[in-house]
């Protein structure tokens, strides 16, 4: 094998047996992104592989072991200022993906690692495909969660590979797929373990010499596949049906708030009903119009908001470095104990050690993980050997033997001050004296936990989210007292656990339950005055939030939100004072989902949308009949959140306005294409925030009373972002 120098990106390396392998290396970076750029290079890359006649057949590999390519650099969308200049940039990358599937010689795709957006699009240019089983290995076109679509012609060859109903669900939902799955949907031809993976794609390369096809769709006519393909995709009438019936869920779903799922949908229509060409066509077009929505950009800010918090310590001094966690303790096996041991040894892949008070306890939360575990196997996420590694890595017993070698005990007992400080002396009695202690309490101070610790310097917040397994958030929450290497420590382990990590300085509510609080407890007003639950929660989802307050409160449990708002109105005063509802409704045996009693009907009710329980109406002492203008529920609720988030923001409670975005956005679900509150207060314009605090303050009280930073920032015309 002879190879040719290359400074740059592509490494050509020409084989005896005429197959050309092509390395891709993007010099500096961990991972392999598409940049505007490499079009270029790649052009010149096959005019002299288009030269060689004795090249017989190409096969792309990436030089980074675990990354194929993960995408396209955001960066260079977010420089667009025009639709034009955006189409543009989709219509190169179409030439030269045309240009790599028009090939004279076959083009294989050596996939190991994220192969994503732009990597998958490369990929399916290819005319055959080969992954690893490894299992970073990731195939998608996640471009709808940036609030655009493939744009290199994605569109158009997904759905001819592997069929119209599976190529919108990968593009409509973004989802990743890894090997097995890609292999059944067809997305690729073979799966072959990481040492063989070059082989394997030349020796497909080479049978490619001999039949060049695009791997056909699977399911033979008589399948069902086949005659799904036969009765809707091949038949204009079915085909009809077909595109209504995606638009009709994505508006069910997004309620028009994000445009770029139906537009991904009219491109595919578009190309089933007029071919090819037109579909590219229009393909490039909607790539151009969508980077322009308000809806992308704040998008495309979230996603360099993350980005950039990946790399984040948590903590001011760079030479700050996490302690290296190898087996972990949790204390309490309950949903939020069993979750946290379930994402540990999931996502983590560390030893947990799960204490309990009781045999019950230990067995139910061993059950829990047990299913959790086990859906995975079922949807084939994972092997039986694996899922085998995953339940043992969990380990129940009644005492601290087997603390002796934790470097972190996690405790989620109840929510109860002396119980949590009991927890931990107990830990600095039975574990060695470098263990950190996280409490994952959501209300209590943790400085008030941490007093009688002998190493308070050791004691840190650990805030999850139910149900932990699904809620991207982790809260770390620092005291004035807790060591940088503690917080660096427990931030560097909770991305280990898949979470997104916000760090948020000590106090009642910490951040997020902070800024629900007086969201719920307005709702909580606007009920009192006779506002039907309904109409407030469906307002409230109708402006972008997935569930409506009551509905939340009702997954959450009652009794659970209903600890918060005292511990806050303690703290801030009349401005959090609870409205007084959950202690009527606790009094009446209305828990909320888990007692099948609360706001909504639970028993005897089909599964779906659960309808009002009206008897809670007499229990509150309202009628639920007085009328009110969605916008002004809406602004009821929402502006308190933003008003409190800013004071946030003032206190130093969080470091910075990206960091409140994302907190507000992964931990309560605040619409993402607003941007979070401080995005959207940005967007409102400030002074106009202000005026509409002030006018319901004037009508309403002093818990609408304007935040002083936004004061100050109306008066002096600040934003909290300056882009």
């Amino acid at each position: 094998m002879t190879t040719e120098p290359n400074p740059t990106v592509f490494q050509l390396a020409l084989r005896e047996d005429g197959v050309a392998v092509v390395t891709i290396d993007l010099p500096g970076e961990s991972q392999n992104i598409f940049k505007a750029e490499f079009v270029g290079e790649a052009n010149t890359l096959l005019d002299r592989l288009e030269q060689d006649a004795t090249v017989q057949g190409v096969v792309f590999i990436s030089g980074k072991p675990g990354s194929f390519i993960a995408g396209a650099d955001i960066n260079m969308l977010k420089a667009c200022r025009t639709a034009a200049e955006a189409t543009e940039l989709s219509k190169a990358g179409q030439r030269f993906f045309d240009r790599l599937e028009n090939f004279r010689i076959p083009v294989v795709a050596a996939i190991d690692g994220a192969c994503l957006g732009g990597g998958l699009e490369l990929a399916l240019a290819c005319h055959g495909r080969v992954c690893t089983d490894n299992s970073r290995t990731t195939l998608g076109l996640p471009e709808v969660m940036l609030g655009v679509l493939p744009g290199s012609g994605g569109t158009q060859r997904l759905p001819r590979l592997i069929g119209i109903p599976a190529a919108l669900d990968l593009m409509l939902t973004g989802k990743h797929l890894n090997a097995q799955k890609a292999r059944r949907l067809g997305l690729v031809d073979d799966v072959a373990p990481a040492t063989i993976l070059l082989p394997t794609a030349v020796a497909l390369a080479k049978k490619l010499q001999h039949h060049r096809a695009v791997t056909p769709r699977s399911g033979s006519l008589f399948s069902i596949k086949g005659l799904t393909r036969l009765v809707l995709e091949d038949n204009p009438l079915g085909r009809r049906v077909l595109f209504q019936k995606a638009r009709e869920q994505v508006l069910n779903k997004t309620r028009g708030h994000y445009p770029a799922p139906l537009r991904i949908i009219d491109c595919v229509e578009t190309g089933a009903s007029h071919g090819f060409q037109k579909g590219l066509e229009a393909e490039a077009v909607a790539f151009g119009e969508l980077a322009m929505t308000p809806q992308a950009r704040q998008l495309m800010n979230l996603y360099f908001a993350t980005t950039a918090l990946k790399k984040d310590t948590g903590v001011a001094d760079p030479g700050v470095r996490p302690r290296p966690i190898r087996k972990i303790g949790v204390l309490g096996a309950g949903l939020m104990g069993a979750g946290i041991s379930y994402i540990t040894t999931s996502k983590a892949r560390i030893p947990v050690r799960l204490k309990d008070k009781d045999p019950a306890g230990l067995n139910r939360g061993l059950a829990c993980i047990d299913r959790l575990i086990h859906k995975r196997l079922q949807r084939r996420s994972i092997s039986a050997f694996e899922a085998g590694q995953e339940r043992r890595r969990v380990t129940p017993t009644l005492d601290f033997s087997g603390f002796q070698n934790v470097a972190l005990v996690i405790e989620a007992v109840f929510e109860d001050r002396a119980l949590k400080r009991q927890m931990v002396a107990d830990v600095e009695a039975h574990c060695p004296p470098a263990t950190i202690f996280a409490t994952n309490t959501s209300s209590i101070p943790v400085a008030t936990i941490a007093e009688a610790a002998r190493r308070p310097e050791n004691v840190v917040g650990m805030h999850y989210f139910s149900p932990v397994e699904k809620m991207p958030l982790l809260e770390i929450i620092a005291t004035p007292r807790t060591a940088p290497e503690v917080i660096a420590t427990a931030v560097e382990f909770g991305r280990q656990q898949g979470k997104t990590v916000i760090v948020v300085q000590d106090g009642a509510g910490f951040y997020v339950n902070r800024i629900l609080a007086p969201y719920i407890n307005e709702a909580g007003y606007l009920l009192g005055e006779g506002v039907a639950i309904d109409a407030i929660d469906q307002a409230l989802v109708r402006f972008g939030f997935p569930v409506g307050p009551f509905t939340l409160l009702d997954e959450v449990g009652i009794d659970v939100g209903s600890k918060v708002g005292p511990i806050l109105y303690a703290a801030f005063g009349e401005r959090m004072q609870p409205v007084g509802v959950a202690d009527k409704l606790l009094a009446d045996g209305r828990y909320g989902r888990k007692s099948k009693k609360g706001f909504y009907r639970y028993e005897g009710v089909k599964k779906g949308e659960k309808p009002v329980d009206k008897s809670v109406y007499p229990v509150l002492g309202v009628t639920g009949d007085k009328a009110m203008d969605a916008q002004e529920i809406v602004e009821r609720c929402v502006l308190p959140m933003l008003n409190e988030a800013a004071r946030c923001r003032d206190e130093g409670v969080i470091r910075s306005p990206r960091d409140g975005d994302i907190g507000a956005v992964f931990g309560i679900g605040f619409p993402p294409f607003l941007g979070g509150p401080f995005r959207y207060a940005d967007s409102l314009g400030i002074a106009e925030l202000v005026a509409k605090l002030e006018r319901y303050r004037q009508r309403l009280g002093e818990r609408f009373q304007p935040a002083e930073i936004l004061i100050r920032m109306a008066s002096e015309q600040w934003s909290f972002y300056s882009d």
